[in-house]
């Protein structure tokens, strides 16, 4: 009579070959993980406040760097 033999769950990956296969992986920019990370959490909100505060961003150092500070500075 064959009796079952038990079957054995699989192998896993021990932490070296973790970190090898997270060492070989491309490393993605600043801005792919952080739209990588808006997806994968449903945080589209921030999308908004994030390019907002860059383009004020870029406002405020043009206006210190150029001769239209007067005028950008009227503005508020």
């Amino acid at each position: 009579m064959n009796t079952p033999q038990p079957t054995q769950p699989p192998a896993q990956p021990s932490q070296a070959d973790e970190f090898q296969a997270a060492q070989a992986e491309q490393e993605l920019s600043f801005f792919a993980e952080f739209l990588l990370f808006l997806r994968d959490n449903k945080k589209w909100w921030l999308l908004p406040i994030v390019l907002i505060l860059a383009l004020l961003s870029l406002l405020v150092i043009a206006a210190a760097t150029t001769g239209a500070a007067p005028f950008i500075y009227s503005i508020f």
